[in-house]
């Protein structure tokens, strides 16, 4: 126990759950109280802001409740919060609260309470800023040296300073060679921004330069015309560091120390304002954060530094002047005045621990005990190190063994006649065989929709059992994947934890293309068609469909029809010269699951034959504009589900409109006419529920077009790994980057994910050139996803896909790491210069 310990004054735990970081606390007299008493604001990344007026723990009799003056919950998460004088014509402090995509300026009031409830606090919203990118930090001053109100400026995550001068937004500026961004601070002596790019190098901008600069939207957006006017951007000076910095502080409490402070990952600078090094020191650490807090003796600066062995340093200048032990790891630093105490270190942690200490000294009582002298029992020693491998035996064998406890999946189809066509209904049995003695063992049966099972969901013996359930089709439309998932979760027991260590085991399996179709007659003239070639004499499809061929009018087996029971029909014809098969149907969608069966049975017929160079191929073209037809439908759909959503809220609003007029009338003492309001509340209502079914209606279509969607993107696939041989690899990429999404979402759906998926293939490994990959590698940050206008753009950008796979393109991840930049591409501004 350390005696130098940083003494508790006052401390809170700040909510379950909540993280919290640099930028998340600063402290200042936000309600402009005259007292000159700081309050603590602290906001959290769960968009939780909280102002405190701390006491000492000691006197306080009201815990939380008697300190803690507002509590606000925002919808986004706070980034950073700052006090200054942020509104014009006023020398009031306000609170700036930053949010990813939103600048908020507020003003805190307190008012008398009534009899002993206390004063009352308020946040009242003066303006608000909402940002065209996504922000990463901020700073503020008196920006080009205008006295009497505070400037912002925000940095955002693609490298654009974005200048607000109160309600007003007034430039924006693309930092030069931008990576990542940085740390923040504006220097009021010089009237500059500090910044640590992602060359590891300080640099310095002058307000003036980044003022008269290249007017940023014009070389960032293509659509507004280019400005000839400004001059490029360039750092008034630079400084090469060689590490990251985790924050920089210009330090303004005395006219002789005028310093700039960089805290870097292993070492601490200190420059003056034109930037040379005044004095560095090698910290044998990992810091956390740092503050310059005041000037004892001329020319030199006191700062606080924690790190991550839960220390508080003292240091003037470079030299250790105290150390601390703190209860945390704190990730920002603030010193305050309150009315009992001046002069308080206020800390935050990660995870909401605000503590307010000062330093001191805490005796400690503990007493180290004599230390046993005696010589190690080699014996006992190895007896223990049996046991302990004994026990890393029975884990690995555990581990090992896990694949057999699924043991077996048995099909018995059976067959329910419903009219002209059969439903079949599969019962499966699961045997789960256990090796030994397990707990709380719980089963889970998933499939693809519309593909439904009777039980999902099985509590099972300690040694495992059989259980059975069916499987059937829930639907009239074919599913995506006839593929299904269990799951078992169970505890096993140890000698080291008794109460069993928690594990989960997998299994995967296939129901048969019998469970959504049947036999049925060929169909002559369909609209869309493939051939599949081989390099194998052709094959009798009545030996590869055994299930299907007891009914089937071709003896010869060059010709096979399966009847979906959503009634499309999907044959299959053989070549009797050739080595070619014909997939043809009236839906595209449809042929996906017998082109996939059929590729399955010709591996698995060949491989038994002991043919090993048997070959498959689609000699083209790719049936592009037959696919678009899927795409177009399922976001024709979301439209229409957008626009039943917002009439509906128009409805809902005008219900509770008329809701309240008519209350009002019912409410009056003196009966007034209804004007038919009742009649207008009932022709509202007829269209809400009218309303509410169409989107019911909509929304279960939409389901149905995006299982033909995904059937159609995973036949595209396999139609492209044909036509050009990818690998396996390959294939899991490109289907990764054209299903990007098992369902559709309120927030994110398919046409937005797919189109970045296919962008970002298209700039990086199937890009024309390196050059234009490192430029794709420079790029950083983009519009949020969301619904488009149209799918002209998505068509476009999947038809140069297809393209360029097929003049050679390699699909592969690794291709952005073998990527070498060129040399006049690697101080890349922004994109789009």
């Amino acid at each position: 126990m350390s005696l130098f310990k940083a003494r508790d004054w006052w401390s809170a735990a700040l909510g379950e759950g909540e993280e919290f970081d640099q930028g998340c606390l600063c402290v200042g007299d936000v309600d402009n109280s005259g007292s000159g008493h700081d309050k603590v604001v602290v906001g959290s990344y769960m968009g939780m802001l909280r102002i405190f007026s701390p006491h000492n723990s000691k006197s306080s009799e009201g815990g939380l409740a008697d300190v803690q003056l507002l509590e606000v919950q925002f919808q986004n998460a706070i980034i950073q919060v700052e006090v200054g004088k942020f509104v014009s014509c006023s020398e009031l402090l306000h609170l700036a609260v930053l949010h990813p995509r939103k600048l908020s300026v507020y003003s805190v009031s307190g008012t008398a309470g009534n009899v002993e409830h206390g004063d009352q606090y308020q946040l009242k919203l003066v303006y608000e800023h909402n940002l065209q990118r996504t922000a990463c930090n901020m700073t503020y001053g008196t920006f080009g040296g205008v006295t009497g109100h505070h400037s912002l400026c925000i940095q955002s995550m693609d490298g654009m300073l974005m200048f607000f001068e109160q309600d007003s937004y007034s430039f924006g500026r693309f930092l030069p060679g931008f990576l990542l961004p940085g740390p923040l601070v504006y220097n009021p002596r010089t009237d500059t921004f500090l910044t640590v790019s992602s060359a590891r190098q300080l640099e310095c901008y002058k307000y003036e330069t980044l003022a008269v600069a290249t007017d940023a939207e014009s070389r960032q957006d293509p659509d507004l015309p280019l400005k000839t006017g400004g001059k490029r951007l360039m750092p008034d000076w630079s400084l090469v560091l060689g590490e990251h910095a985790l924050d920089i502080s210009v330090p303004f409490f005395s006219h002789s120390s005028f310093h700039i402070f960089v805290l870097g990952e292993r070492n601490l600078y200190c420059l003056r304002d034109n930037g040379q090094i005044r004095l560095m020191k090698k910290l044998e650490f990992n810091p956390s954060c740092f503050l310059p807090y005041t000037s004892v003796t001329d020319g030199t600066t006191n700062l606080l530094l924690g790190n991550h062995t839960n220390m508080l340093l003292v240091y003037q200048d470079v030299t250790l002047k105290w150390a601390a032990q703190l209860p945390f790891v704190p990730v920002a630093l603030r010193v305050a005045n309150f009315p009992e105490l001046k002069g308080v270190v206020v800390s935050l942690s990660s995870d909401g621990h605000l503590l307010c200490s000062y330093m001191g000294t805490d005796p400690s009582f503990f007493s180290t005990p004599k230390v046993d002298a005696r010589e190690a029992d080699y014996e006992q020693v190895d007896a223990e190190m049996k046991k302990l491998q004994k026990f890393i035996r029975e884990a690995s064998r555990t581990q090992g063994e896990s694949l057999s406890h699924l043991h077996s999946i048995i099909l018995c189809p059976i067959w329910i006649t419903s009219g002209l066509l059969y439903y079949p209904y599969l019962c499966l049995q699961v045997k789960v065989k256990a090796t030994r003695v397990v707990q709380a063992s719980k089963m889970t049966v998933t499939v693809q929709p519309p593909l439904a099972v009777t039980q999902d969901q099985f509590l099972l013996e300690p040694m495992g059992q059989v259980v059975a359930f069916s499987a059937f089709l829930n639907g009239h439309y074919p599913p995506a994947d006839l593929t299904g998932d269990i799951s078992v979760s169970y505890s096993s027991p140890t000698e080291l934890n008794p109460k069993g260590v928690p594990r989960v085991l997998q299994s995967r399996f296939s129901l048969p293309l019998a469970l959504v179709c049947v036999q049925s007659s060929p169909a002559k003239t369909t609209k869309f068609k493939i051939t599949v070639d081989t390099n194998q004499p052709p094959v009798d499809l009545n030996s590869i469909f055994k299930e299907f061929s007891a009914q089937s009018e071709d003896k010869d087996g060059n010709s096979l029809a399966f009847q979906f029971l959503s009634g499309a029909v999907v044959t299959v014809l053989a070549s009797k010269t050739s080595q070619r098969y014909r997939i043809q149907s009236d839906s595209f969608e449809n042929m996906w699951l017998v082109v996939k069966e059929l590729v399955q049975r010709f591996d698995q017929h060949f491989s038994k034959l002991g043919i090993k160079d048997f070959k498959k191929s689609f000699s083209g073209p790719m049936p592009l504009q037959e696919y678009f037809l899927a795409v177009d439908h399922h976001f024709q759909l979301r439209v229409s589900a957008q626009q039943y959503q917002d009439l509906l809220s128009e409805r809902a609003i005008q219900f509770r409109a008329i809701q309240r007029r008519l209350l009002t009338r019912f409410k009056d003492k003196t009966p007034a006419p209804l004007q038919n309001l009742d009649t207008l509340l009932d022709a509202t209502y007829s269209q809400v529920i009218s309303l509410a079914e169409a989107a019911e209606e909509n929304q279960a279509l939409l389901q149905e077009a995006f299982v033909q969607l995904r059937s159609s993107t995973h036949l595209l696939v396999l139609l492209l790994s044909l036509w050009q041989n990818l690998t396996p690899d390959q294939t899991s990429i490109l289907e990764a980057t054209l299903l990007p999404l098992l369902q559709d979402t309120p927030q994110l759906g398919w046409e937005e994910s797919c189109d970045a998926a296919v962008s970002h293939l298209l700039r990086s490994c199937l890009s024309r050139s390196p050059k234009d990959q490192a430029t794709s590698l420079a790029q950083t940050g983009g519009p949020v996803l969301g619904l488009p206008r149209d799918t002209v753009r998505l068509k476009k950008h999947i038809t140069l896909l297809c393209d360029r796979i097929a003049k050679g393109g390699r699909l592969t991840l690794a291709s952005e790491a073998n990527v070498q930049v060129p040399a006049q591409v690697q101080n890349l501004a922004a994109p789009g210069e």
